[in-house]
């Protein structure tokens, strides 16, 4: 393949695969329920698949396509390029993640980052840009004698905050070495609450960028995590009785001809403007709906529970961490945001931060207004079941159930996505009702 055939962008990929030695190519994409794919190419066949994609099989990828449609071919976004940090020597390897197209070079139904990439594009002729950080939380364990780690044992018996005097301070700061080799900003890092429990927040970035972020952390957690014989997890309650681990996402729209954040107002008690009431109302009103999305395991729906600071009420407030949407106090009008505490690390960050989206520019559209915010304790009995705010779902059927019923949330997937993703997630619950706990042995054997 003649490099005279490829564009600037591509020679300068090409250009720095040379300089920086790298030997291989991983290419990357993400399947409908947030699983990395990956395939790799050696450095030399680069410049063919830049040219014209590289082909897969797409029906055997969960959701991806139908056997008789199977013929799918990835096409690299030049700007994801990255040298992955734990390669060296011989086998130094790049990445670029991908994007899905049909073999009549249309992008893929079944594709989630374009789900994102379209709704982004709403909004963009809204002249709104969506801009999110997500604080991804997760949790390090010791392997067991067997190298895995069930039962889950924590990796140290710190606390939120903690002086960091073990591995895992040294983990989170050669993590964050590696983050900064994909060119990702962290914001910050620290020990989260529970024992083994750890969280790494990124800078604000437009929301596509955020969902490769998230992912590509995933990926590089379990790596060095690995590396320093732990097993790294984003599951979101690997433990009882402790916190478990979630994925609040900080967002905000900013106009795209200024760059000037829409959702501050300085007049305001809470510093939003009307444009941002609208646009948290739209997530309250459609809370529900994109709850399966944004929590999509059975596990999900055991740390929305009460009690360990995940919010269980469609609600909002500025101190109240028991609130489904928090406003947190903003020093400068551009970092003005609001921050969304249902959503988990085991969520496609792509379909989550679409959803949102939708909801947000559905109560725009519709200019919704949200209720007076609460910052009372939530988990108080007098906000159980009998009180003014709707719940959250309380299982992933629950959640399914809801989606089921909002259309807002199912146009924002595509009928390709919501119908693939409704029929697993049924799937699933459908096998754990099934499934025999340790639980259910020990307090029913005896019967």
């Amino acid at each position: 393949m003649s490099e005279q055939t490829l564009t600037k962008g591509q020679r300068d990929v090409l250009q720095r695969v040379q300089e920086k030695g790298v030997a291989f190519v991983d290419l990357q994409f993400t399947d409908l329920m947030g699983v990395v794919k990956n395939v790799t190419i050696p450095s030399d066949q680069l410049a063919t698949v830049l040219a014209q994609g590289i082909w897969f099989d797409g029906s055997s990828i969960e959701g991806m396509a139908r056997v008789a449609e199977s013929d799918m071919y990835l096409v690299p976004d030049l700007e994801t390029f990255a040298v992955i940090p734990w390669t060296e020597g011989e086998g130094r390897t790049a990445r670029l993640i991908c994007h899905i197209c049909t073999p009549n070079g249309e992008p893929a139904l079944s594709d989630p980052r374009r789900v994102l990439y379209e709704m982004q594009e709403r909004a963009r002729k809204m002249n709104l840009v969506f801009k999110t950080s997500p604080e991804m939380e997760f949790f390090l364990l010791r392997p067991n004698g067997d190298e895995r780690a069930i039962p889950p044992r924590p990796s140290d018996s710190a606390s939120y905050f903690d002086m960091p005097t073990d591995i895992t301070s040294g983990l989170r700061r050669e993590m964050t070495v590696a983050l900064r080799a994909f060119g990702i900003a962290v914001e910050s890092l620290h020990h989260e609450v529970a024992t083994g429990q750890h969280e790494i927040q990124f800078q604000y970035d437009d929301a596509l960028r955020s969902a490769d972020n998230a992912m590509t952390l995933r990926v590089a957690l379990k790596m060095v995590a690995e590396k320093n014989g732990l097993y790294g997890t984003f599951m979101p309650k690997p433990l009882r009785a402790v916190s478990g681990s979630g994925m609040h996402v900080h967002q905000s729209l900013f106009y795209a001809a200024d760059e000037v954040n829409a959702f501050a107002d300085a007049g305001d008690a809470h510093g939003l403007s009307d444009l941002a009431r609208h646009f948290m109302a739209g997530q309250l009103a459609h809370a529900r709906g994109m709850c399966a999305i944004l929590a999509p395991l059975v596990n999900s729906y055991k740390r929305l529970v009460p009690g360990f600071e995940a919010p269980i009420n469609v609600s909002w407030g500025r101190i109240n961490r028991s609130a489904l949407i928090r406003v947190p106090r903003a020093m400068q009008p551009e970092r003005t945001r609001v921050e969304i505490r249902c959503p988990d690390a085991s969520c496609n960050p792509y379909l989550a931060f679409a959803v949102m989206l939708a909801a947000g520019l559905d109560g725009i559209r519709r200019r919704l207004d949200p209720p007076e915010a609460t910052d009372e304790d939530l988990f108080s009995p007098r906000f159980g079941r009998g009180s003014l705010f709707r719940r959250l779902p309380s299982t992933l059927k629950e959640a399914l159930d809801a989606l089921e019923e909002d259309e807002v949330i199912q146009e924002a997937l595509g009928l390709r996505i919501y119908r693939s993703f409704l029929d697993a997630k049924r799937s699933e619950w459908a096998d754990y009702c099934q499934e025999v706990t340790d639980w259910e042995l020990r307090h029913y054997m005896r019967y």
